[in-house]
């Protein structure tokens, strides 16, 4: 099964192409008890750091060290988080890109999508509110692809701010609604964290947007600029075939509603309430449309169960 998120979002890169200007100098330094290169500057946590040029090889493992241990909450899968960073590559003097100079930290789901592997892998399990310096290998990286001014086969190291961490719910909670037009797929009520159950009708699909509570939450109204932590199970009508589940990869998705791509999931979830699980079925002209994607057939129908969990 191929997940298909990136079709369902405006997609959007961690780390930019292009090198840093100049950077501001601090007065705190602190040198790495683990051979990873020296912070020669703003060692402390939510100041702009500055890193050496690594020594030696770099290791061949993913290295973690904690520069300074938060006080939060420890980040598990599915959670959110937003983290401050530095990239460099262990050759190089100069980062290769952060988020520091704009003070924008970057909002990652643990478990999820959308970073490099290295990236989860240390994150998950740290602290909101700790400083990390880590050193990504090739394969938990972008391996023998060069991304911008990134090498081929770099070995990463990055300084990572926790700064924020939201803890997301196994599952929407709420009010089962009866599901009684039996025209419309059949979504199950569990509340477990598990998938729930999806049985689309042999009838002919429906002409124009469906939007339902399966599950009627009590949180506040979801507006179509929130940034909105999803699960979800997307099938095709035709056939009932699914095509792509947050819960076989055991993770979340952020779904910017601003940015998704699709007009239909766009503004089925927009107005529903926080906590619930929604029934959608998109017809074409609110989907794909007439344009195979990733082995959905052109003129698709699609059915989502959407479990809205919370906002970050």
């Amino acid at each position: 099964m191929r997940r298909i998120a990136g079709l369902l979002v405006v997609p959007l890169l961690l780390l930019s192409t292009a090198a840093c200007g100049s950077e501001d100098k601090g007065s705190d330094s602190i040198s790495s008890k683990g051979g990873l290169p020296a912070i020669t500057a703003g060692a402390e946590f939510g100041k702009k750091p500055t890193l050496a040029k690594g020594e030696g090889d770099p290791p061949k493992q993913l290295k973690i060290e904690v520069i300074s241990e938060g006080k939060g909450a420890v980040l598990k899968k599915g959670d959110q988080a937003s983290v401050n960073y530095l990239g460099q590559e262990w050759d190089e003097n100069k980062p290769f890109d952060e988020s520091f100079k704009r003070g924008e930290p970057f909002d990652v789901s643990i478990g999820g999508q959308g970073v490099i592997e290295g990236w989860q892998k240390a994150l998950e399990g740290q602290k909101i509110g700790s400083r990390l310096e880590v050193a990504i290998p090739p394969s938990l990286g972008y391996g023998s692809e060069a991304k911008g001014d990134i090498k081929a086969n770099a070995t990463l190291v990055f300084v990572m701010d926790i700064v924020k961490g939201t803890s997301v719910p196994v599952s929407a909670k709420g009010t089962a609604v009866a599901q009684t037009d039996t025209d419309l797929p059949k979504v199950g009520t569990n509340d477990d964290g598990k998938a729930p159950s999806l049985t689309v009708p042999k009838s002919a699909a429906p002409k124009k947007l469906v939007s339902n509570y399966v599950l009627e939450g009590k949180g506040p109204l979801v507006t179509a600029k929130d940034n909105v932590v999803v699960k979800y199970e997307a099938y095709l009508w035709e056939g009932g075939k699914q095509f792509d589940s947050t819960y076989k990869a055991q993770t979340t998705q952020t779904f910017p509603l601003d940015q998704l791509t699709l007009k239909g999931l766009k503004d089925g979830l927009a107005g529903k309430k926080l906590g619930s699980r929604v029934l959608l079925v998109i017809p074409p002209d609110q989907g794909f449309g007439a344009k195979e994607q990733q082995g959905i057939p052109k003129n698709s129908t699609l059915v989502f169960s959407v479990d809205l969990l919370a906002k970050v």
